[in-house]
Order: structure tokens, then sequence, then C-alpha cells
């Protein structure tokens, strides 16, 4: 602020320095002023309109750079306030509001709001300085003209008063709209694959054809408003001008002020206002657009995340793991996925879960790695309530591979080494081979090092699911997490890496959730769910001598293999 002060108070020379070398050009013609005097007046005069030029350009200069950087420093620390708080957020948070929407609000939103911090600051405090100095400035070198030439300026401001309510309703409308192309388009990209399975591309462009319209539309009601603006704002400083040169004029005649100079000196005040009176439209676009933007990043700002860690103590984590009458219920759905669930998992132990689809397998694992909270009942940590556990330790000591594997756009090592960036490269090729993808990942021409597209588009299904192995592996947690993630892999090739991953987590608490008994059948126990509810439990042999739902399913397994 000081430095814009300093800046338009050198600014002002130039106007009263003009005003100065006219009545110097007076006194010459008139014969008061002597050839010499004149000339060395005059270039006294000049050599401080070009020094004071120079000055408030550097000085302005210094203005741009220390606004618009610390505008800069305001959008980085924004954008990383705002995915910090997404990923403290919870998974429900996710499944309520799209992708396309949340990357809006962290790019076109925040960018909004970086141009009020920086553009808009900055020629806000140029306006009001040069208000503040140029004003009194004309009262006190001619009251009346000076009137007559701000007559314009109340009316520029009901007008502007007027129009920005309209900028304001209309900006928060295109926002929105952004957010739904953003959603619309990443949608498209990331299931382009379906889309041209089916063939439906025409409808796609159709459906986006009129998204676009509707958004040309808002995009043009908001343009027809800011139109108004530059037009309305060069008429009036246009009027202040005719007002400066006819009553200076008259004034001059009449002997009301005394020298030419004065109307001078105030056709350049006026145009000295003219840009930061015209830039006014302009920055209330900005204040009400960065308003709108700031509020949407505020709605995701001000949500509480539902997951809470609250304890600070980090103690490590054995393994056991207990469910105590543990009932779930999805709030998105209102679906009831676990019903009173209740059974104890030893520190070392392999438990198989099975069940239909629906029956809530991936739940259970879901409230082991707390990713939601269970609605009732209780889970036990090592005989401490999960609510009671260090979040951050409870998850470090997870190595969780989901049913639909997620794998980044990088390189295949570092997706491995996504759980521990410090492994070497010989552990990464351990846990390749165990998860039965080496061979796979050296025909590539890169190897290791060969880049993924976006969620590991490049590899087949089976093989995203034996990387996504391999990466909880070279995790080494004390609890692993397995759902369904062999269900792309032949029989043969889940056998062998059924083998290997009971040596690799010999000692370690590991879940597998599977359709096939194959994968089951070695578990020191097995659960049974139907419908949320426990429906058997117990070793493969001790199931498969009762009669139920494991032991039909093991026949029919049995008998389709052999078909």
């Amino acid at each position: 602020m000081a430095i814009t002060v300093i800046a338009k108070i050198f600014q002002l020379v130039m106007p009263s320095y003009a005003n100065k070398s006219i009545r110097v050009v007076e006194g010459f013609i008139g014969g008061e002023i002597s050839t010499e005097i004149a000339k060395s007046t005059l270039l006294e005069y000049i050599l401080i309109i070009v020094g004071a030029a120079l000055l408030s350009g550097f000085f302005t200069f210094l203005m741009r750079q220390t606004i618009i950087y610390v505008s800069r420093y305001i959008e980085f620390d924004l954008k990383n306030e705002v995915f910090d708080h997404y990923q403290f957020l919870s998974l429900n948070f996710y499944k309520k509001n799209r992708t396309g929407d949340l990357m809006n609000r962290i790019s076109e939103d925040v960018g909004q709001v970086r141009m009020y911090a920086g553009p808009a600051l900055m020629y806000g405090m140029n306006t009001v300085t040069l208000f503040a100095c140029i004003i009194p400035i004309m009262f006190i070198t001619a009251p009346t003209l000076a009137a007559y030439t701000l007559i314009p300026l109340p009316i520029l401001s009901v007008l502007i008063y007027q129009i920005s309510k309209i900028i304001h309703k209309r900006s928060t409308v295109v926002q929105e709209y952004l957010s739904s192309l953003s959603t619309f388009t990443q949608e498209v990209f990331s299931g382009v694959s379906v889309i041209k399975a089916y063939a439906i591309e025409p409808q796609i462009n159709a459906e986006l054809t009129a998204l676009a319209l509707e958004g040309k539309q808002k995009s043009m009601d908001l343009a027809k408003v800011n139109a108004w603006f530059f037009p309305l704002m060069i008429l009036l400083i246009g009027i202040s001008n005719i007002f400066v040169i006819y009553i200076g004029g008259q004034q001059y005649i009449n002997g009301e002020i005394d020298s030419v100079g004065v109307i001078a000196e105030f056709v350049l005040y006026v145009n000295m206002l003219t840009w930061p009176v015209a830039i006014v439209g302009w920055l209330t676009s900005i204040i009400q657009r960065a308003e709108a933007s700031q509020k949407r990043i505020n709605e995701f700002l001000n949500q509480v995340p539902e997951i809470k860690n609250d304890v600070m103590e980090l103690t490590p984590i054995n393994g056991k793991i207990e469910f105590k009458n543990v009932t779930f219920k999805y709030d998105d759905t209102n679906i009831t996925a676990l019903k009173n669930i209740s059974f104890v998992i030893e520190e070392g132990q392999t438990v198989a879960i099975l069940g239909k689809t629906g029956s809530g397998k991936s739940t259970i694992l879901d409230l082991i790695a707390r990713l939601y909270d269970a609605t009732s009942g209780e889970i036990l940590i090592d005989n401490v309530p999960i609510n009671n556990v260090n979040l951050n330790t409870l998850r470090k000591s997870i190595g969780a591979v989901p049913q639909d594997a997620f794998l980044f756009s990088d390189s295949i090592k570092n997706n491995i080494k996504f759980g521990n960036h410090e492994s070497s490269d010989e552990a990464v090729v351990t846990v390749s081979k165990n998860a039965v993808v080496h061979e796979n990942i050296m025909e590539f021409k890169n190897q290791y090092n060969t880049v993924l597209g976006e969620r590991g588009i490049t590899l087949s299904g089976g093989q995203k699911q034996r990387v996504s192995i391999a990466r909880a592996l070279l995790k080494d947690p004390q609890i692993y997490l397995f759902d369904d993630c062999l269900s792309a892999v032949d029989t043969e090739t889940e056998e062998t890496i059924l083998n290997n991953l009971e040596k690799a987590s010999s000692n370690k608490t590991t879940i597998i959730v599977s359709h096939r008994i194959s994968s089951a059948k070695n578990a020191d126990r097995i659960l049974v769910l139907d419908e949320g509810k426990l429906l058997q439990e117990g070793t493969h042999e001790e199931l498969n001598t009762t009669d139920g739902y494991y032991k039909e399913l093991y026949l029919h397994q049995l008998t389709e293999k052999e078909n």
C-alpha cells in the first residue's frame, strides 16, 4: 500500500508541472519572462516530469511485483489447503460429490480468488489512491471546474452498484456450470473405452453440444452485462473532458481562472482517472466472481471429516481384530451391509471371507481400515476400540489390495513402491515374483520403468491385480486385506500366488475375501456371509462336512473344474 501511494504521488507531478510549463510559455509570450529564463525553467520542469515518470514507473513495477507475487503465494496456499482437506474427508464425501466438481473448485474457483487477491487488490488500491489524491487537488486548484468535472462519477457509481448485483448472480451460475462441464468431460474421458465399445460417440457429442450451448448462453448473459461497463465509463469520462474544456474555457474567458494551464492540468487529471474509473467495472466483476468462488470453496472447507483422528499416541499394531455385534448402514444408499456381526481374528491368523455379491464382505475390510465407522457395535484392534487407535498408525499397518485395482499414471516400479518409497529395486523384483507378475513386466520394452496409462490402462486386469498385490507385499504391514484380488487370474496362477502369499504373510494377520473355494480352503478359519449376517464359521474341513452354503459352493465349483 505504501509503494502504491508513493507511485501515485510521483505520477501526480506531471499534471501540475504541465500547468506550470504552460504558465511559463504564457509569461514568455506576454513578455513577462525572458527567453533564457523561459528555456531554463522549461528544461527544469521537463527534467522533473521525466524523473517523476521514471520513479513512478519504478515504484509501479515494485507494486506489481509485490502484490502479484503475494497473490500467487495465496493461490499456492489455498490449493494446498483445499487438497489437504480433500484428503481428510471421508469416503461418503466422495460418493456424494463428483470428481469434476472437486477439480473445478481447486482450479477454477481458486484461480478466481487469486484474481481478487492480486489484480483486483492492486487496481483497487490504485483507484482509491488516485481518487484520494487527485480530487482534493482539483478542488483546491479550481473548485467550480472540479465540481462540473466530477458530476458523471456519482452516476457511474450508481450504475456500477446496480450492474454488480446482476453480475454476482450470473457469475455464480457460470461457476456452477463450469463444474458440471468438468464433471461431464472427466467422466467421458475416464469411460472412453466403454463409449467406443458401445459406439455412442454421436450421442455423447450431442450431450456435450447441449451442455456447451447451455454454458454459452449463461456466459453470454454474463458477458452482456459486463459489456455495458467500458462503453458507459468511456462515455462518462468523455463527458467529463467536454465539461473541462467547455466550462474551463468559459471560466478562462471570464477571468475566473488565470491560465489555460489549469484546463490542461484538469484534462490530464481526468485522463488519469479514466483507467481507474473504467477498471471499476472489471474489478466489480472479479470481486463478484471471487465471492461466488470462495463460497463454493468454503462449502467443502467447512465439511467436517466423519472419520476423525483424535488419538495422538502411536502404539504399534500387532494384528488381533475383533468385531462385537457390528452393524453398518451406508448413508448414501441406506443399505444395511452388516447386521450384528461378531467374530475374532487372532494375531498372525489367516481368515477367508466368502459370500454372495452384496453380502458385506468388502464392508468388513473397509471397517477394519476405518474407511467408515460402524453404525453400532464395536471393533477392537489388539483389544483396543478402533476409535482409540491412531488412524495413521492403523492404516500404515495395513496392506490393502482393493477389489478394483487402482494404479497411477506412473512407472510400474513407482506403483509398486507406492506404500514404501524407501525400498530397493531388488525388493521390488522379489515381491513382483511372489505376485507372479515379474515375467510380464520384463516383457515390456522399459520393463519396471514402463509408464502406465491413466488408471493402469496399459496392463490387463490380471496384471493390475498382481501389481497391486506386489505393492501390498512390499509395504510389509502387520495386517493384509485382500479383497477378491485374484478374480482376474487363472486358477494355476492363483494357486502359485496363494502359496507365495502364505510364505510372505506368515505371522501376519491376513484376510482374504473371495468367491472361490480355492482361495479360501487353506485359511485358518473361514467366515461365510449372507445378506450381511454371519452364516457359517470354521475351517475348510469343518464347513465341508456340514450342510450349508459353503459345502454347496464347494461341490458346485468342484463340478465346474472337472467339466
